[in-house]
């Protein structure tokens, strides 16, 4: 028995060790090329801000983009839908030239205003370089798909700074629930290193902040410090934003095929696209759904930052934000839907607010990482995610937010190779 307890520990030991060595150069090189990635990208945004005639040329870029892809992209183009796959399902790897292809692509994307997110580009970058080390290093299929596993991890840790939700994202991702364990540990490491390479390149990320709420002391149990109140008018916020989360995925899926249907030259597609973003600014009258959304152009505009306080955003901010981000995906341009889900949601939690008289820093937060669960089938990692950014005070809040738009959210993800486990439950 001895024996046995002794073998377990030495191979779990070895184990770790030899994943760590693998992971380490993997993630830190990940983690360098999403630095590179988030300072051209806030050079791109701040340029186009005082240069706002590059938003004419937005057909041209799509043009640009277009045929990036269709000379060198190839299988490329599938972007974290062939990740995914190739680790459900090894088949013809995923290309070197998708890590250069998505940053410049993405970078195009945000300079010339199109409203994209960067979440795709950073899970692609880690996608992509776990590939050629799994290469570099011999390893078998059963280790590559680990390797590509952690590269999410670091990827999606690296470029918002939430390491912990990074490694929870890149094992709840893949399948609906099911988690895979065994990836656990890469996935840990890989997004722990990520962020902290990011963080040794000076590069910071953006700081969110929930105000102290003044709530009745009758409402609070001793144990479970709760008000119920409260609570209700969380979960009605809550499956509105699992309601615009499938809108969203929804949307962004009809946009493409019909743009494949009714629009039968292929480079045309994105002309379209970037005219009909060009046609919605000028009719808006503002700029405040172009890009990132995280920063304003002047100010006064609405933000993801402005979210967070009173009146720091229409009525229809997050329904703008949608079509915005539909048309500019579903047309070919590049980047990731993440940040503007995040931008949906908070505008939206700022929205219902005020018409549920209720905290709006808190109710911004809360649409922040719902819409997002509920678009990505990963309410686990997006509660974790809610903790990494918000602090740990409104944890419960977080849990029943992200739970219950993930169940109002449809069957519909913005990801169409995630595949669902076929009992519903979760497993390991």
């Amino acid at each position: 028995m001895f024996k046995k307890f002794f073998s377990n520990q030495f191979s779990l030991i070895a184990y770790s060790f030899r994943w760590t060595l693998i992971v380490l150069p993997t993630a830190i090189a990940i983690g360098s090329t999403v630095a590179f990635f988030l300072w051209l990208l806030n050079w791109a945004i701040h340029y186009r801000f005082t240069h706002t005639w590059l938003l004419y040329l937005l057909p041209v870029a799509g043009v640009a983009i277009h045929f990036l892809y269709k000379l060198y992209g190839r299988s490329a183009e599938r972007g974290n839908n062939l990740i995914i796959d190739e680790i459900h399902q090894p088949g013809g790897g995923v290309p070197k030239r998708m890590a250069p292809l998505i940053l410049i692509t993405t970078v195009i994307t945000h300079l010339f205003g199109g409203s994209a997110g960067r979440e795709g580009t950073a899970v692609q970058i880690g996608g992509s370089l776990a590939n050629l080390f799994s290469r570099l290093f011999k390893l078998n299929e059963l280790d590559t798909r680990l390797l590509l596993t952690a590269g999410i991890a670091a990827g999606f840790g690296a470029v918002f700074g939430t390491p912990l939700t990074g490694t929870v994202f890149a094992i709840e991702v893949l399948t609906v629930g099911r988690i895979q364990y065994t990836a656990l540990l890469p996935c840990l490491v890989a997004g722990f290193v990520g962020d902290a390479t990011v963080s040794a390149w000076g590069v910071h990320h953006t700081m969110y902040h929930i105000d102290v709420l003044k709530t009745s002391a009758e409402y609070y149990h001793h144990h479970l410090p709760l008000d119920l109140v409260l609570l209700l008018k969380v979960i009605v916020a809550s499956a509105v934003f699992g309601l615009i989360s499938m809108a969203f995925a929804n949307t962004t899926h009809l946009v493409k095929d019909y743009a494949v249907k009714w629009i039968k030259t292929d480079w045309l597609i994105p002309v379209c696209g970037g005219l009909a973003i060009i046609a919605l600014t000028f009719a808006i009258g503002k700029p405040d759904y172009l890009s990132l959304g995280v920063e304003g152009e002047y100010p006064g505009a609405v933000t993801i930052v402005s979210a967070f306080h009173q009146n720091g955003a229409d009525f229809f901010s997050w329904l703008w934000k949608l079509i915005y981000t539909a048309i500019t995906l579903g047309t070919g341009f590049k980047g990731g839907e993440v940040t503007p889900l995040f931008y949906m949601g908070a505008t939206a939690g700022n929205t219902l607010a005020t018409i549920l008289n209720a905290p709006v820093s808190l109710f911004a937060a809360l649409g922040f990482i719902a819409v997002f669960a509920g678009a990505t089938k990963t309410p686990l990692a997006c509660t974790i995610m809610g903790i990494e950014l918000f602090g740990t005070e409104h944890t419960l809040l977080f849990a029943i937010a992200c739970f219950t738009a993930y169940y109002f959210s449809g069957d519909a993800g913005i990801y169409s190779a995630q595949r669902r486990n076929k009992d519903g439950d979760v497993s390991v």
